[in-house]
């Protein structure tokens, strides 16, 4: 009988902390993977994943508008997390910030399978007009890549919060003052709105 998909992920957390490797997901916070003894899963990994996947899919689906890519990227992030010492009660804001960073790592280094999530959008919509839909893809293809140019911290806190995240969540995944979550979300989109400028094409 073949695993489901959490005990899937914790057979291959438990291989991995016992080769040792830090994953891939791992965020740029600071927080450092910590293998447990030989074999060992995290006791708490299955309450965690059942509770954070959605929350985590749409994060990174909000970055690379593919729920394909969102789910793998959602696997990287909780392979990370059962390798770290978060605590439990900290895992919201971590996965948060985690999938916002390993999404955006996709972006840069041009992990996108961009044929496959076209496919799938023509598969699940009626397209009255291919120039009008060639339009739309080629605007959210600008809106990535430029996304993926700002400061990191920037867009971070732009994808929490537009994810549905409130003030005080943003916050206190990116560590930040709640005071200044407005000012930083406002400055990313001011810095998108000019790199979207700055590189829009010539027609």
């Amino acid at each position: 009988m073949s695993q489901g998909p959490v005990a899937a992920l914790g057979t291959a957390a438990a291989r991995g902390a016992a080769r040792g490797r830090p994953g891939r997901g791992d965020t740029e916070r600071g927080d450092t993977a910590v293998a447990g003894p030989r074999g060992a899963v995290r006791a708490d990994l299955e309450q965690v994943f059942r509770t954070g996947y959605p929350a985590v899919v749409a994060v990174a689906a909000r970055v690379l508008g593919s729920r394909d890519e969102a789910e793998d990227v959602a696997q990287e992030v909780f392979l990370s997390f059962a390798r770290s010492a978060v605590p439990a009660a900290e895992a919201p804001g971590w996965l948060a910030v985690a999938a916002a960073h390993t999404a955006l790592n996709h972006l840069r280094s041009g992990r996108r399978r961009a044929a496959r999530e076209e496919a799938a959008a023509d598969g699940h919509r009626p397209v009255p007009d291919v120039a009008d839909d060639v339009l739309v893809r080629e605007e959210r293809s600008r809106v990535r890549a430029a996304l993926a140019r700002l400061p990191r911290r920037q867009a971070v806190a732009l994808v929490l919060r537009h994810s549905g995240l409130s003030y005080a969540d943003v916050a206190a995944a990116l560590d930040l003052s709640p005071g200044s979550v407005g000012t930083t979300v406002r400055r990313a989109e001011s810095a998108l709105r000019e790199e979207l400028t700055r590189r829009a094409p010539v027609r």
